[in-house]
């Protein structure tokens, strides 16, 4: 937690400058009960209403000068904990995209969400409450214990009592209370996990009648993570009476004990400065536990905000399972991805390792199409991901233009590549800003070329502002082969050297596939294209076929090649296109 309150170097002076307005506010707070105490012994007890006039004007004065000190300082740590939050959620989230999948998957999305919002969120409440206190608190501790000793020796005994049970009290709730925090955080996480799965799948859920299967899912998570904050709640609630009562035995005691030492007394004029005195022993007795209560607070909220910031640290410290070489090499221009020796493994999740690609080897050449073919689970996306380093081989290597993709910096790997993804996704925005992701540059000629190309030009000028028309997140006001059309029109735009779809036409017709394809092939004539797929008629025309079953190459050449060299590729091939080679569809 230290390490992460280092980075309010930037802020330091407005920091100190609201520890200060703190310290200044609690001085002029520990005058008043003084002034009251004055008030009565020599303006009350006198008669002297001149006195009482100008001591009464004081005090408003004071007041209002310690309330807009009060309030300055309020103003000053939100500001300050607001910056420093701003920042730390930079910094995480600047260390969040130089993650790997292999990282992400490892942490897992819903953490990282919470981490982003709630972990910091409770570190910056931490924060506000430390630059409040942590000078208020020391001065309302001594300064209210001298001037009690100095208003009457005899009860400030009564410190000796109060202070004790207050620290019994925190070290209680703290070692009660604390255990919890690291479950709630958990809690969180796993409810952001059930709600993302929620929204993501409403389409699937509602389909296949789930709704009150779900729903009971996200009841379950929900009312684990409020079990958990009802018992904080619980405790802090029980807190609050148990300290008021405290502090009114004390005051009744003090009254008490008070009311014997007057009965003793004979002159009106020290009867009347024994209350004076007892009222401001009372008030700053009442100033000391408070102030007690606020360390007690702190024993609660520091372990919670280390909580928090130990999460958030594991992120900052994470160490990368990618890294970039020391000394990087730029690829020449040769156009080529070539697979030498290619094994990966992966760990499910009770941390197994399994093996997704054993011993694979091919080259993809610039102006031909390498298409990837083999049943689900083949190892068909896999190869594509290792491409763009989202993960690094087990073993062997995928080189970029004969250089490591280890030993090449991550920009230009990425500035090469046209990616389509297999679950096509849109940015909300216009249709022409998601076209210009990879190419800011990009006209609309070059625009309208591409949704050419990608057969997507006809509905997009049915669309009301045509490249200016709104496309929500995710593109869902718009069909799965829109979608999917709209993604390999912004891949053409970046005009990248490799372009990889990764069954990237599974939701267009076949007659809409084939001439996308035929396009392809002679508009990107100077790219390498890697094609994976699961029908034989996308990749039919390919000019070299590589068919994976569990991981291994058990085929590779031409359509007419495999259809007499690999009884795998023939047996796909038979079941999805008739005797003439064309697709049953």
């Amino acid at each position: 937690m230290i390490k992460l309150f280092k980075l309010l170097k930037p802020h330091k002076r407005f920091a100190i400058f609201t520890v200060i307005l703190a310290a200044i506010s609690n001085v002029m707070t520990l005058g008043f009960p003084l002034m009251l105490s004055f008030l009565i012994n020599n303006g009350i007890t006198k008669g002297d209403l001149d006195y009482i006039r100008n001591i009464g004007i004081l005090m408003i004065v004071l007041c209002t000068i310690a309330m807009f000190v009060s309030f300055l300082n309020s103003y000053c740590s939100s500001k300050v904990s607001a910056l420093f939050t701003g920042d730390l959620r930079r910094m995480v989230f600047s260390k969040v995209q130089t993650f790997s999948q292999g990282d992400i998957d490892e942490i897992g999305i819903p953490s990282l969400i919470t981490r982003t919002t709630n972990d910091i969120r409770q570190i910056g409440e931490l924060l506000i409450a430390l630059l409040r206190s942590i000078i208020a608190v020391p001065i309302m501790l001594i300064g209210g214990t001298i001037m009690a000793v100095i208003m009457d020796p005899g009860l400030s005994l009564v410190l000796l009592i109060v202070c004790p049970v207050i620290a019994v009290i925190a070290l209680v709730i703290a070692k009660t209370v604390v255990p919890f925090f690291s479950k709630i955080q958990k809690g969180v996480d796993g409810l952001n996990l059930v709600v993302r799965e929620k929204l993501n799948g409403v389409r699937v859920i509602r389909a296949f009648n789930r709704t009150e299967y779900e729903d009971k899912r996200f009841k379950k998570a929900n009312d684990d993570l409020t079990g958990l904050n009802l018992k904080v709640s619980r405790i802090f609630a029980g807190l609050i009476p148990v300290a008021t009562l405290l502090i009114f035995l004390i005051i009744a005691v003090l009254i008490y004990v008070g009311y014997i030492q007057i009965n003793k007394l004979t002159d009106p004029i020290e009867i009347a400065n024994t209350v004076g005195d007892l009222q401001a022993f009372i008030i700053y007795l009442v100033f000391i536990v408070v102030a007690l209560a606020n360390v007690a607070a702190m024993f609660v909220m520091i372990p919670r905000g280390k909580i928090s910031a130990n999460r958030i640290n594991e992120i900052l410290d994470h160490e990368l399972k990618m890294t970039v070489a020391e000394k990087t090499t730029e690829p020449t221009d040769e156009g080529t991805i070539e697979f030498k020796n290619v094994t990966f493994d992966y760990k499910d999740e009770d941390g197994n390792l399994k093996r997704a690609l054993n011993n694979v080897s091919f080259t993809a050449k610039r102006g031909q199409t390498t298409a990837i073919i083999g049943s689900t689970g083949s190892g068909k996306s896999t190869v594509l991901n290792l491409i763009p380093r989202f993960y690094d081989v087990t073993d062997g290597a995928v080189l970029i233009d004969g250089v490591d993709v280890r030993e090449m910096d991550f920009s230009s790997v990425y500035e090469k590549l046209g990616y389509i993804p297999q679950r096509a996704f849109l940015f909300s925005g216009t249709v022409a800003d998601n076209l210009r992701y990879g190419n800011e540059d990009a006209t609309d000629e070059e625009l309208w070329e591409a949704l050419e190309i990608a057969q997507s030009r006809d509905f997009v000028e049915k669309l009301p502002d045509k490249l200016n028309s709104m496309v929500s997140q995710n593109g869902t006001n718009l069909s799965g082969g829109q979608r999917q059309r709209l993604c390999i029109a912004r891949a053409i735009v970046k005009k990248a050297r490799f372009y990889m779809f990764d069954d990237s036409f599974s939701a267009l017709d076949f007659i809409t596939d084939s001439k996308l394809r035929a396009r392809l092939k002679t508009v990107l004539t100077d790219s390498a294209i890697i094609i994976v797929a699961q029908r034989v008629g996308t990749i039919i025309d390919a000019d070299n076929i590589i068919v994976l079953e569990n991981g291994n190459i058990v085929g590779q050449g031409t359509h007419k090649e495999l259809l007499e060299s690999c009884e795998v590729y023939k047996e796909m091939a038979d079941s999805q296109l008739d005797k003439s080679g064309v697709n049953e569809e």
